[in-house]
């Protein structure tokens, strides 16, 4: 007979479990976060949604009849004419594959991704109804299993990470009793956070990674459970403008994405650590921080000059003691109080005791 890995306490959940009730409470009332505007560009930000299209934006023309874009004219054609071969035999192809169908032509694969997006985004569909998918790099682990399209079933709560499905769409059937989503920025401590047994010590919960800069397929999945389960989610990041503008990304969405928003960006996360005010609270070695660069500074204020930042002060609080400071830390400089303290001390008492914004 099997047993579910033995956790905390019960009582350890308590903040966890008075924190998803009052997501659940602010769902049923409409919203998830105070009330925010304000537009940029093509993109206008709503609470509760993140950075979407909006419907007057400016609209680029492509002609056939113009020198100028011609061949882009022509490359809109073809891949229109495979993706209409695709939707017929209900089959998929990645981007790779398309670039591969005709390589010289295309000249290189920021062009059909490119392209790929503009008609996405011109047909106002999600790319996955054009039936091609991205190749995915994330990974996940923990308390979840599910059965993908072709009838593989999968459990997650293994001792090594399941790579994220190519088809978020496809999977059905997915089981958890975990208490909370933790999303890890970088593969490194994803791995170490493995390697210490921590879904088994925090049982039960699912952890996910899009190795940095989260994928198409990452971002779906993490919007995927939320929908389907409506559990806490909290980011884990480097404390430095990058780490901040991929919990961006998950929370809000990105400019380039902003047509497909509804389908990516859970405003529901929070943001776990590592905070800047950390740096200070848990005395890391001054030897250990890194100073800000000039790119660093330049998008750290440019983060802080985006609408949504007006809905967060404590994020806004968080990134001006970083400027204030001209410092950064990466998570591994929690390594430097001891080996294990982040999977043994940090996260443990951070979702014990609410520590997150």
């Amino acid at each position: 007979m099997a047993f579910a890995p033995r956790g905390p306490e019960a009582s350890f959940f308590q903040v966890l479990d008075q924190h998803r009730a009052s997501l659940l409470a602010a769902l049923r009332k409409g919203g998830g976060e105070p009330a925010g505007g304000g537009t940029h560009l093509a993109s206008r930000f709503e609470d509760s949604v993140g950075l979407h299209m909006v419907s007057h934006c400016t609209t680029r023309k492509i002609k056939s009849d113009s020198p100028k874009s011609v061949k882009n004219f022509a490359l809109i054609l073809k891949i229109l004419s495979m993706i209409y071969k695709l939707v017929q035999s209900n089959t998929y192809a990645t981007k790779r594959d398309i670039y591969y169908t005709d390589s010289q032509l295309f000249g290189n694969q920021t062009v059909v991704d490119n392209i790929i997006n503009d008609i996405s985004c011109m047909l106002k569909v999600p790319r996955r109804s054009l039936h091609i998918l991205s190749t995915s790099k994330g990974l996940i682990a923990g308390n979840l299993r599910y059965i993908e399209e072709d009838g593989t079933k999968v459990n997650c709560a293994c001792a090594t990470a399941v790579a994220v499905p190519s088809n978020i769409q496809g999977i059905r059937n997915l089981i958890t009793d975990a208490k909370f989503l933790l999303i890890v920025e970088k593969d490194a401590t994803f791995q170490r956070l493995l390697d210490d047994n921590f879904c088994t010590k925090m049982s039960p919960c699912i952890m996910v990674t899009g190795k940095g800069v989260p994928d198409l397929n990452t971002r779906l999945l993490v919007k995927k459970l939320w929908d389907t389960f409506h559990i806490p989610i909290f980011t884990l990041v480097d404390a430095d403008p990058h780490g901040i503008e991929i919990m961006c990304i998950y929370k809000y969405g990105s400019m380039a994405m902003s047509f497909e928003a509804h389908n990516l960006t859970v405003p529901a996360i929070r943001w776990l650590g590592l905070l800047p005010s950390d740096i200070k609270r848990l005395n890391i070695p001054k030897g250990t921080l890194i100073p800000l660069t000039k790119q660093d500074q330049m998008k750290l204020d440019s983060i802080l000059k985006r609408p949504y930042i007006t809905c967060q002060p404590f994020w806004r609080k968080e990134m001006e003691i970083m400027a204030d400071s001209k410092m950064k830390a990466e998570i591994q400089a929690l390594t430097f109080l001891s080996s294990d303290y982040l999977s043994r001390v940090y996260l443990p008492n951070k979702l014990k005791f609410g520590g997150w914004i």
